[in-house]
């Protein structure tokens, strides 16, 4: 009995934590960020993956952060050498699958009319609403350091329907 429990102790111990992982129901959001932006621009992206760990769908309907007059989910692009944007509205996640927000093609968290600029090592709170898993509150972390989370061992982001 006690070999067991340390042996659970050791698992527990060694396990790394996340610390800006979040779990919403079987959804399991990993490392929301942002770049940092100049003083004026009205603008910024921000990135999350988002993991669909149970046996039915979900959808990101919305986003929301006290930083942004306004905030959208887009898709961008890229179509004959020419990025293009667009609201994307919401974005299904399909059991079993993940969708990875990173820079360049496929979804990002559009934040507009930004109330203040972005700051590097600053972090923000940002609230996604899920169809089914509901409103979960993430903190966003202002970074210049946001490579490609493929690397991490995510699979690449689907393309939004009709691209």
């Amino acid at each position: 009995m006690q070999l067991r429990f340390l042996f659970a102790a050791l698992l527990v111990i060694g396990t790394p934590l996340q610390a800006r992982d979040y779990q919403a129901g079987k959804l399991h959001l990993e490392q929301p960020v942002a770049r940092p932006t100049r003083p004026g621009q009205p603008g910024a992206a921000t990135y999350v993956t988002i993991e669909n760990r149970g046996n039915t769908a979900d959808r990101l309907v919305s986003a929301s952060t006290p930083m942004a007059g306004k905030t959208e989910i887009h898709t961008m692009t890229m179509d004959g050498g020419v990025m293009r944007m667009r609201e994307a509205g919401e974005i299904l996640i399909a059991p079993g699958t993940s969708i990875v927000m990173q820079p360049g093609d496929g979804y990002h968290i559009m934040l507009m009319n930004l109330k203040q600029p972005l700051k590097t090592g600053e972090e923000f709170p940002l609230t996604l609403n899920f169809e089914k898993a509901g409103k979960v509150k993430v903190s966003v972390e202002v970074t210049d350091k946001i490579g490609n989370m493929q690397q991490q061992g995510h699979p690449a982001a689907p393309r939004p329907p009709g691209h």
